[in-house]
């Protein structure tokens, strides 16, 4: 299959094609380093960070059991968003995904708005996990403070950063596979708790768990609805397959193959492994700020497997620190080659590398290490909120420019997909309604309502950095109107 080929501005480029399984587009630049085995590795460790490993503690507390079912709606969610996007990669596979697909179905405004936000999300993500890995090390070092550690984890993993695409993609390949075999060690574990009654735990281990202590619905449903901004976090990053599609060897053979793992993914990793958890141990044994697969090792009896969950979910926090330094230089780059950003950022080094950008980004979340020093107990609650109204902002757009690609390619005008999404376009439309009611509930929660009054503050600042550029080079911004 071909596609259209579409310039920075989102415009035909002299009417060429280019074939899906062939290079990135020439002024890209990128080395095509990762295989499909990483590929695959990446979509799966995209959906296991500190949102299930940390996050969820708190989301029990406020749900109970009913966590799960929270869980399997915001994930039939996320498969929606995800053929969306599977859908739209194997119509044109670039590095900058989002804001290309925005940027030429919904128009060049979308686009500057999109690749500036989705930058912004990683930024407040690597802040995220940085300081979740700060708070894992207080496990074993508890005189370490905060800030140090966060501190050490930045510089490293920029340093990791700055040598090859191809080491990103080990890197990130074991530190999910660490998170998948402790994930899937922990469903047995507990599985043999509940069916052979061993361990401290073996006594009042019992499904009955998910409905005897309060029932499935505790704290009502406004409880469980209330959880969903810690839900949709759980599940932010899972888009960041497209990101790596300029650098993928073979995308029209992975690309697919991992947007297909998504299913499987919730429905073992998350409500396979909650729902083990919250049966081994009743929920009301959780508290917040704490771990639910250390607790549940912790009551098992098994205090070196608590240290050995800790090691697992600190890993996991560093993983999506390292997909933050990844995905932040791209997305400058990409915004640069398109005149929306400074032009330095253009710049690769000798091993196809956006330098620059990555440094700048990496500076920006030592605010983490400032955030840790000064408000060491809330410094994740802070910075989940801010990250998940910006990630979402991705999702809105993918499903958006999703819905324009789809009604241009049924009228014959772009040529078809080869991986189309089901239930299109009325699933598209479910999922921009389910992501509007995550928002209005945002502005019922204290914390998250934070995010809510810095969004505007965000918007604002980057409607005027458009005009002002447009204005002084109406070029950058030209193209065709949106499809």
């Amino acid at each position: 299959m071909t596609s259209e080929q579409v310039s920075g501005h989102g415009a035909p480029t002299g009417g060429g094609t280019g074939t899906l399984t062939g290079s990135a587009p020439p002024e890209e630049g990128y080395r095509r380093g990762l295989g499909s085995r990483q590929i695959q590795m990446i979509a799966i460790g995209g959906a296991i960070g500190t949102g299930l490993f940390l996050g969820a503690g708190k989301a029990i507390t406020k749900a109970g059991p009913s966590l799960i079912l929270a869980y399997a709606l915001a994930g039939a969610v996320i498969y929606f968003i995800m053929r969306a996007l599977g859908e739209l990669l194997m119509y044109r596979p670039v590095s900058g995904s989002f804001s290309e697909y925005a940027r030429e179905f919904l128009g060049p405004f979308f686009g500057f708005v999109t690749g500036w936000t989705y930058w912004l999300f990683w930024v407040v993500t690597g802040i995220t996990e940085v300081t979740a890995a700060a708070t894992y090390v207080q496990y074993w070092w508890p005189a370490v403070p905060q800030w140090v550690s966060a501190l050490v984890f930045t510089l490293v993993l920029y340093g990791a950063n700055l040598i090859s695409v191809k080491l990103f993609g080990e890197l990130e390949f074991w530190f999910s596979m660490i998170k998948v075999t402790a994930i899937l060690g922990m469903i047995l574990i507990g599985a043999g708790v509940l069916t052979l009654g061993f361990s401290d735990a073996g006594e009042t281990a019992s499904v009955t768990h998910l409905w005897a202590d309060g029932g499935f619905f505790p704290k009502g449903l406004g409880g469980t609805l209330m959880t969903l901004q810690i839900v949709m976090f759980s599940f932010l990053a899972v888009e960041l397959v497209g990101v790596t599609a300029g650098e993928s060897v073979n995308p029209a053979k992975s690309l697919p193959r991992a947007v297909n793992t998504v299913p499987w993914r919730i429905a073992l990793f998350y409500i396979g492994a909650l729902t083990v958890i919250l049966s081994v141990v009743s929920w009301t044994a959780f508290e917040p700020g704490t771990s639910p697969f250390v607790a549940a090792f912790a009551r098992i009896g098994l205090p070196a497997g608590a240290a050995i969950v800790n090691f697992v979910v600190l890993t996991a926090a560093l993983s999506s620190c390292n997909s933050g330094m990844y995905s932040t230089g791209r997305m400058l780059r990409d915004l640069a080659l398109n005149g929306q950003g400074p032009k330095a950022f253009t710049r690769l080094t000798a091993n196809g590398l956006p330098l620059l950008g990555t440094t700048f980004s990496a500076a920006l979340m030592t605010a983490g290490v400032w955030i840790n020093y000064q408000w060491p107990s809330k410094a994740f609650d802070y910075v989940v909120s801010f990250a998940t109204i910006s990630g979402m902002w991705a999702w809105v757009m993918i499903l958006a420019s999703h819905l324009r690609y789809r009604r241009a390619a049924d009228q014959g005008r772009l040529p078809e997909s080869t991986f189309k999404a089901p239930f299109a376009p009325y699933a598209g439309f479910v999922a921009l309604g389910f992501i509007g009611l995550v928002v209005v509930l945002m502005g019922f929660d204290p914390d998250a309502r934070v995010s809510l009054y810095g969004a505007p503050v965000w918007a604002a600042g980057l409607a005027v950095a458009y005009f002002t550029i447009k204005a002084r080079n109406p070029d950058t911004f030209e193209g065709g109107p949106p499809r």
